[in-house]
């Protein structure tokens, strides 16, 4: 057993999402025994990490229990000695995010926080960052867990794995969302829906669906072409066609949108930006009305209008998988996760999205074999671009770059991949000291 008295650091504790995660360990404060959770931040977020560091202290407070809260600005006090750090963290913040929308709809290209070229832009932003922070873990707190939430969340586990000794694990809210979006159709409780999936993170498909043991795949798309869409907060919900899914045969997640109906999903965002704004924009709006919220010294509950920022379930995904490990639990998460032979159609030193048997050891995928060939070429298309978005974020290298942006299959040639290339740069200079 892993030592009592736990030391969680946050790396972007001053996030609006920091909240559902205090609200994850307080659910398992008897089986997870945390004593110090160090909330930290950057000096641009100094005010919101007050308002959201006092909202946690209030959350604890309400729940009696022992866990200290502290608030910082000092990333090294936060990492040092600590069991498991979380990051979430936006470099450049909300209006880098609205900068990543809009450079690629300039040119006609879907623009997205995590898929295509705005997901290339953040990440070549956050790869700097998230090497330093590492390096701080292999100074300061050798034996601790990575949980990374940051986006593009397979992007970075990746290279973190590939580029540092740190113990590195990455999540995302969508596969649980998925869970939760079965349960939902099926009106049955989500303990009683299990996925095989396989994938990438924002590209993972629902293979095989089942309900209380027994498979309901077919059963389940059969219902989910006549349903309401399920889609996230954040991706327009757009309907698809009933035959096309019956020819897929398998649970697409929300963002296979960008990649089966690009040409409505690119009609949306342009109808969006003349009337409401970019989803960042939306975001932004949010954020501030969230934090208006957070400020209110009787508040000391996570308020339910978190979850229309696109985050849910994100304490149940972080909190739960922190536990298995603690606790040694053997259950199943889905993950971001190193391949090792797990997908057969991928290199093994790749992170791909799957299910994963968790121990105090880390996360063991569960073998897949061959993908079908209709998910394949997407799959391996995908993965090769987030190898050299990996590698030109590393490097700085421009033809890297270029190389990565070109064969991203949202993109349709190298002379807009290029124009798309040279505004990212150009309009985020200073989040790229790799690029110098």
């Amino acid at each position: 057993m892993f030592k009592k008295d736990l030391k969680i650091a946050v790396i972007g504790g001053g996030s609006s999402y920091t909240p559902e995660l205090i609200e994850g360990f307080i659910k398992r404060y008897k089986e997870l025994p945390v004593k110090d959770i160090y909330l930290m931040d950057i000096e641009e977020g100094k005010e919101k990490l007050k308002i959201v560091g006092g909202l946690a202290k209030r959350m604890v407070e309400k729940a009696g229990i022992g866990i200290n809260i502290h608030l910082t600005l000092d990333r090294r006090e936060t990492i040092k000695d600590a069991d498991f750090v979380v990051t979430q963290f936006r470099v450049g913040g909300i209006d880098a995010r609205i900068r990543d929308e809009k450079i690629p709809l300039k040119y006609d290209v879907v623009g997205q926080e995590t898929t295509g070229p705005g997901g290339f832009a953040k990440a070549q932003r956050t790869i700097p960052v998230i090497l330093d922070i590492c390096r701080d873990i292999e100074e300061f707190a050798p034996k601790a867990w990575l949980i990374n939430f940051t986006n593009p969340s397979g992007v970075i586990t990746e290279t973190v794995l590939k580029h540092t000794s740190v113990k590195a694990i990455g999540l995302c809210n969508v596969p649980i969302g998925m869970v939760y979006g079965v349960a939902q159709l099926l009106n049955v409780d989500p303990t009683r829906i299990y996925i095989n999936f396989a994938g990438l993170n924002h590209l993972v498909w629902g293979t095989h669906v089942y309900l209380d043991g027994i498979e309901i795949t077919d059963k389940l798309i059969d219902t989910y072409v006549t349903a309401k869409s399920l889609t996230m907060k954040n991706i327009p919900e757009l309907p698809w066609d009933p035959e096309f899914i019956k020819s897929l045969g398998m649970y697409p997640c929300p963002y296979h949108r960008y990649y089966y109906l690009t040409d409505q999903m690119l009609e949306e965002q342009k109808r969006e930006v003349a009337t409401v704004g970019t989803r960042g924009e939306v975001v932004k709006k949010l954020e501030k009305e969230l934090f208006e919220l957070y400020k209110d010294p009787n508040l000391n509950i996570k308020p339910p209008q978190l979850e229309k920022r696109g985050g849910a379930h994100y304490s149940d995904a972080a909190c739960s998988l922190i536990s298995s490990i603690y606790n040694d639990k053997k259950d199943i998460h889905v993950v971001n996760v190193r391949n090792n032979g797990t997908i057969a159609d991928l290199p093994d030193n790749v992170v791909i999205e799957t299910n994963a048997i968790i121990d105090r050891n880390g996360a063991h995928p569960i073998n897949i074999g061959h993908v079908p060939a209709k998910i394949r070429g997407l799959m391996q298309a995908v993965k090769a671009y987030e190898e050299l978005t990996i590698e030109a974020g590393v490097k700085g290298d421009y033809y890297t770059a270029l190389q990565a942006l070109t064969i991203h299959p949202l993109v349709p040639s190298a002379t807009v991949a290029k124009k798309i290339l040279d505004d990212i740069l150009e309009q985020n200079k200073e989040y790229l000291p790799q690029y110098k």
